[in-house]
């Protein structure tokens, strides 16, 4: 397998530029061995690293990254580990109560994986921390969505508060929304220092990461060989943690959906500022309509600061462009003056874009694709929790360990097939736009 092509994320990490200058990379150079090979550390590249380390201690496990831990796509998303159901192509997030009742099973599984790993290295609560968030509604619309999720949170017998327009002033400071949901069991991270974190701490367990060392092929003699640049790593075992990228290494062409999100981060408040906003300093609140914006307030290393996140496109080429960032920023700037018109002069530091992977039928690709070649991808917009779950079960499956949650994964449909190109990317950024104007206010 010949790896043609690297996506590209545009824009900084704004969560990673918050902290202190990493290390001195360590890119792969000459030919090494390995027991097990991971290529990938995001969310679940180091969950299946951290679970091999635990499950297999003397084993020798690689794992390669093309770009610095907390640039790529781990430490471009909003720091949401969400529990219960969070289906991005519904009206209100829920689906069948079967389907999410696994679902939010194996949510939970993730976040358990996750909050084992921050025990496990010592990282801070602003690192990883159950806090709960909310669905916040700006519209009638979005309030007649919050009171059909909460039904159906009912129904699954999962607690939850509905917040009045005074409630969610006192939590926000914000005017703009007329009620809000919210539920307990949503893990709160910042997202570069929780990757940052975990692979300090697989470092100091002997696990071998190697940044800066994108995979340009992959072949199976009698074991998997995978080259960089400068080296080259042989492993009888491989686990591929790329998400999207699986398409590159040229698994499951025309079945899987590139998709950019795109957010925007304040710099951080002066004092006055602050006080000005009031609230509390720290809260989490996704849009009650899936395509409206997510807004995080984070008091932490860095500052008082605030994050915007809206716009959904699609992007077969796993790359967009500086203008679609610019105009995008438009939207952001205008989703900030509507919430927060007291900080009219607050500026923003960072925008970015973030890749996700989805599949029409809403799975994800957790097997094994060739003999000994492992599959943790597909995570359908929710990655911290739907990433760190892959990243362990697919560890799992390879060490020959059984669960129902690997049963669940096992048994699932491959991901739809899309329609041709260019229908395909025609008709997904329709789609999308018609849901974000149906979206209205909640944007």
């Amino acid at each position: 397998m010949k790896v043609t092509r690297l996506p590209k994320d545009p824009g900084p990490a704004a969560w990673n530029r918050l902290l202190s200058d990493a290390d001195p990379a360590t890119p792969l150079e000459g030919n090494i061995t390995a027991d097990w090979l991971i290529i990938g550390a995001g969310f679940a590249g180091l969950a299946a690293a951290h679970r091999l380390s635990k499950q297999a201690p003397g084993d020798r496990i690689v794992v390669l990254d093309a770009v610095r831990i907390g640039d790529g796509p781990a430490g471009r998303n909003s720091g949401f580990m969400i529990d219960l159901p969070h289906d991005l192509t519904s009206a209100d997030y829920g689906g069948a109560l079967v389907t999410d009742r696994a679902q939010t099973q194996d949510n939970r599984l993730g976040i358990a994986h996750a909050r084992e790993m921050a025990q496990d290295y010592g990282l801070s609560e602003e690192a990883f921390i159950i806090s709960g968030k909310i669905n916040g509604a700006a519209t009638a619309k979005g309030h007649a969505h919050n009171l059909s999720f909460g039904k159906h949170l009912t129904a699954l017998g999962e607690p939850y508060d509905m917040l009045d327009a005074a409630q969610m002033r006192n939590i926000t400071g914000s005017d703009y929304y007329q009620s809000g949901l919210f539920t307990p069991g949503c893990a709160m991270i910042q997202p570069a220092m929780f990757v940052r974190g975990v692979a300090s701490g697989l470092r100091s367990n002997r696990v071998f990461i190697h940044e800066m060392s994108p995979v340009i092929s992959l072949e199976r003699k009698t074991d998997w060989i995978a080259k960089t640049p400068k080296g080259r790593v042989t492993a009888p075992r491989v686990i591929l943690a790329v998400n999207g990228h699986l398409n590159s290494f040229g698994y499951l062409p025309n079945r899987l959906m590139h998709v950019f999100t795109y957010a925007s981060m304040t710099r951080a408040l002066s004092a006055q500022e602050s006080v000005s906003l009031g609230g509390n300093p720290a809260w989490g609140l996704t849009p009650a309509d899936p395509m409206g914006t997510t807004v995080r307030r984070v008091s932490g290393t860095g500052g008082d600061r605030i994050i915007i996140r809206n716009r959904f496109t699609f992007d077969p080429s796993m790359e967009v462009s500086d203008k679609r960032i610019a105009k995008v920023a438009r939207d952001h700037d205008r989703a900030f003056a509507a919430r927060f018109p007291m900080l009219a002069h607050t500026s923003m530091d960072f925008r970015w874009g973030g890749r996700l992977c989805v599949s029409r039928n809403n799975v994800q690709v957790i097997g094994e694709l060739d003999e000994r070649l492992y599959s943790a991808c597909c995570q359908n917009g929710l990655g911290t929790a739907k990433g760190t779950l892959a990243g362990g079960l697919v560890a799992d499956l390879a060490l020959g360990r059984s669960s129902d949650a690997l049963s669940r994964a096992l048994a699932a449909d491959l991901p739809s097939r899309l329609p041709p190109a260019p229908l395909s990317s025609i008709g997904a950024n329709l789609f999308l736009k018609w849901q974000e104007r149906q979206a209205g206010g909640e944007l």
